[in-house]
């Protein structure tokens, strides 16, 4: 028997999950455009940098049931975002490791999504492992990305500088001082 290859922008995950299959591959960060546009302006991805990806898929035996169609996917990056600090570049690895429960359709999804703590997501008839990977990336980005230690000291202006707020109790002085004297 002859197999065919696994397209993975196009991935038929019920056929791949009862093959027990199993991708892996890089992925160009050039190639993650939503990816790319969080990054440092001054340190985009060079042409060589890529996410590394792997997914494996699962038929899940439920007793009374049919089976359970799962995807599980792991992938990692390395990418310069803007530090928070400095607002320098700072390398930063992301990593994910998740699992998707695909059930039949979007109103089934949603509320087994509600009930549990899994990631369930409606059956496509072609799932873009790419897209899907991009997304899981930029969901796992740091909120706040900064370096422990800033590699250059913030420049700080005389205007920067906090100024002495005045004593709000001053104009009161010289009021008082005034009757006293009058």
């Amino acid at each position: 028997m002859k197999t065919r290859p696994i397209d993975p922008r196009r991935l038929d995950v019920a056929t791949f999950a009862k093959d027990a299959g199993e991708l892996d591959g890089l992925w160009l960060l050039s190639d993650l455009d939503r990816l790319v546009a969080a990054a440092h302006a001054d340190a985009k991805p060079s042409a060589a940098d890529a996410a590394n990806w792997h997914a494996r898929g699962e038929s899940r035996s439920v007793r009374g049931a049919p089976p359970q169609t799962w995807l599980h996917l792991r992938a990692d990056a390395q990418i310069a975002l803007v530090c928070q600090r400095c607002l320098g570049p700072v390398s930063t690895h992301v990593e994910v490791q998740r699992s998707f429960h695909f059930v039949a359709d979007e109103s089934t999804a949603a509320q087994l999504d509600a009930d549990s703590e899994d990631d369930v997501l409606a059956m496509t008839r072609a799932l873009d492992l790419q897209a899907l990977v991009e997304d899981e990336l930029l969901l796992a980005l740091p909120l706040v990305p900064r370096h422990d230690l800033c590699p250059e000291p913030l420049p700080m202006e005389h205007s920067d500088a906090p100024e002495a707020a005045p004593n709000p109790f001053a104009a009161l002085s010289v009021l008082k001082r005034g009757r006293r004297d009058g």
